[in-house]
């Protein structure tokens, strides 16, 4: 299957557009625009109001004012200062301002007693209007030129208002009239025009409102958006589905060992988890699951389960981590269970070179080691399994669909379990795992001790040292989070490196420990093997043991500056106390200056311990942007949708994408061959693919 011919235009170099080459090209670039298609998807985020006024008296300043003038004298530049130009509308005076003007261009643009339209933002100066560099001078029989509402588009260096205008119009104009694809009943009920319109009103704002997520224009668009993706998620269950697994039907007998040694039986939550797995894994299609727990539901032992069921049916087990502490973290929890159960782990990572490597590469292809846990190194062309039936991502968030396809690809026909310790708004979950089946753990283990949170201000520093001198005599540990690495001239946040010597100083030299993530991985790990050990009472660190550490004994937690972290961030910080029998703390240390919304935000921290509730504040607070960010760079981006703001318009999406693929599995319809050329519009190749024939 090819591009559609209608939507080459869109898919054509940048150059063709008028006032763009190659420099210019080069320049969107930076704004990861490459083609006319991704410029006519930059929609503008601001407008300046144009339209005439009789004087610059009828405008509140500073503003933007367009009034007609009658040009008065000029001022030449003295020295370095600006040339000026006197200036008069129907009611008042003020200057236009120049700097590095050539006089004979200003006398050419602004001759004396001319009548000219002005456009630009004037400002009071020691009492006297002026307007500095005017965005427009026009003659007047010119103003029919001047949009009466101007678009405001993101820039990049290099790129100005103009050059940006003039290209997307460009683009514009490539952009072919297409065949409907959402569902008449949907178009009707919001009252939205065609996508062609649509584009064209969505870069010719008349007002603010025309900006807002809920103007029609945007709402469709976003919508298309929203579609096409809830479209791919749609054909990759589908074509999962359609795919025969291989049956793995387990046995019992090796679960059942691990089982007999537990010192406590498992919750309804993780035995339905477990039932739901077994169920997918014995059927002959593929698995496609997530496992969303949260902070201390025992998805581990959930995912455990699930290796030993592939073990048992005679093939191998995969998990992935995103980083090695947490790889390591894995294999040190999994490593009992699984000599209880009588099976062969090992781990691989980027860190296995040579002799070494070579032999763990040999073992799993002889089918000697049955579980095998790792970072991104398990992708390596030269790993084979002997015969690889189930493969856990334990993503984190930092895996996207392609990367959970390719650790997929790994054997044959295998089944793929997701775990995420991050519960996910519903909004969410569906953007980025509408594809799979979910399990939900919404129980904690017996022994998990509650933790009490309070809030302390940072005034309070001394306090919370002697509180943790007290504790280390106990007996007890703790963490210190802090939000930096290192001293910054520019924040006033509290570096790790700072606090780790300031808290040596008061506790002791052996006392006190620090890692971040821009450490040496072997002394991280030194670091954190110290501490897991109880040689050291307190880890000072960043965010980097926000997942994966498992110390029992530490029973205290110390955020400093916790205003500036994420609520789902703070909540799996706090996760990683209350592990072990003691009663458990965690202190949010907040800065001077604290805004009504943090100290909310805080609250709702301090008053609940049930992360779904936390995520979907979290979500209302904050909007998807934050929530999204560098850490779930699994999620989708749009360009116009908003999934915080659009949830509802996402819901939407997702039922019509379902009935047009139960009614049209193939999408040979016309409808249907209308939604396959949204989905080259949109850039869904691999779902493209994964359309039956035709």
């Amino acid at each position: 299957m090819s591009r559609p011919q209608a939507l080459w235009p869109l898919f054509s170099d940048l150059t063709v557009l008028p006032g763009v080459g190659p420099k210019g090209a080069r320049i969107f670039a930076q704004m990861k625009i490459a083609t006319p298609r991704d410029l006519i998807f930059t929609l503008p985020h601001a407008g300046i109001d144009r339209r005439r006024q009789e004087s610059i008296r009828d405008v509140e300043l500073p503003g933007t004012v367009t009034v007609e003038v009658t040009v008065g004298r000029h001022r030449p530049a003295a020295g370095r200062g600006p040339a000026r130009v006197e200036v008069e509308d129907a009611r008042t005076s003020f200057l236009l301002i120049f700097f590095h003007a050539r006089g004979d261009w200003l006398t050419r643009m602004l001759p004396e007693g001319q009548r000219r339209i002005v456009s630009g933002r004037v400002e009071l100066f020691d009492g006297i209007a002026q307007m500095a560099h005017p965005d427009y001078i026009l003659h007047t029989n010119e103003a029919d030129t001047l949009p009466r509402y101007e678009p405001v588009y993101p820039l990049t260096n290099g790129l100005t208002q103009r050059g940006m205008a003039k290209a997307v119009a460009g683009a514009i104009g490539l952009a072919p009239e297409l065949p409907e694809w959402i569902d008449p009943g949907v178009i009707a009920a919001e009252g939205w025009s065609d996508w062609r319109r649509a584009l064209a009103t969505a870069h010719a704002p008349d007002a603010d409102s025309d900006l807002a997520t809920v103007a029609p224009a945007r709402r469709r668009l976003a919508y298309d958006e929203l579609f096409a993706h809830q479209l791919t998620l749609a054909l990759v269950r589908a074509d999962r589905r359609r795919k025969v697994g291989r049956v793995s039907r387990p046995s019992g007998r090796l679960s059942s060992r691990v089982r007999a040694g537990l010192p406590y039986s498992l919750t309804g939550a993780q035995e339905r988890a477990i039932a739901e797995i077994a169920e997918d894994m014995a059927s002959p299609h593929r698995m496609g699951r997530l496992l969303q727990g949260d902070v201390g539901s025992g998805k581990t032992l959930v995912a455990f389960m699930a290796l030993l069921a592939a073990v048992e049916a005679g093939g191998q087990g995969a998990m992935m981590a995103p980083t090695e502490i947490l790889a390591r973290q894995h294999l040190e929890s999994l490593t009992p269970l699984a000599e209880q159960a009588g099976v062969v782990i090992e781990i691989l990572t980027g860190r296995d070179k040579g002799a070494e490597r070579a032999a763990k590469l040999a073992a799993l292809q002889n089918g000697d080691i049955h579980i095998l846990v790792g970072t991104h190194a398990v992708f390596s062309d030269d790993v084979h399994f002997a015969d690889l039936r189930l493969a856990i991502v334990d993503e984190q968030h930092r895996f996207g669909v392609s990367q959970r396809l390719a650790l997929g690809q790994k054997g044959e026909r295998v089944d793929t379990l997701v775990m995420t310790a991050t519960p996910i708004p519903r909004s969410l979950s569906l953007a980025q795992y509408g594809h799979m089946d979910v399990s939900i753990l919404d129980e904690k283990p017996p022994g998990r001790t509650p933790v009490k949170t309070a809030l302390v201000a940072a005034a309070r520093y001394d306090e919370v040292v002697e509180r943790l001198r007290a504790a280390l005599k106990e007996g007890r540990q703790a963490y210190w989070v802090c939000p930096l690495v290192a001293e910054s001239e520019v924040s006033d946040l509290t570096s790790a490196e700072d606090r780790f010597r300031r808290l040596r100083a008061a506790l002791g030299e052996g006392q006190v420990d620090l890692v971040h993530g821009q450490m040496p991985p072997t002394e991280k790990d030194a670091a954190m093997a110290k501490f897991a050990a109880g040689e050291t009472g307190v880890l000072v660190a960043t965010t980097v043991i926000e997942v994966g550490v498992n110390v029992p004994n530490a029973s205290i937690m110390v955020i400093e500056r916790a205003e500036t972290f994420g609520l789902a961030q703070l909540h799996q910080l706090r996760g990683r106390v209350g592990r072990g029998a003691a009663a458990s703390t965690c202190l949010l240390m907040f800065g001077a200056e604290l805004s009504e919304t943090a100290r909310k935000r805080l609250e709702i921290l301090r008053d609940t311990e049930d992360g779904f509730h936390i995520a979907e504040a979290d979500l209302a607070m904050r909007g998807a942007g934050d929530v999204l960010g560098q850490a779930q760079s699994g999620l989708p981006r749009f360009r116009i949708a908003d999934l915080e703001r659009q949830a509802a318009l996402q819901a939407t999406a997702r039922r019509d994408a379902q009935r047009l693929l139960e009614a049209d599995p193939d999408l040979s319809s016309p409808r249907g061959m209308a939604a396959r050329t949204l989905l080259w519009l949109m850039e869904q190749d691999k779902a493209i693919q994964m359309i039956g024939a035709g």
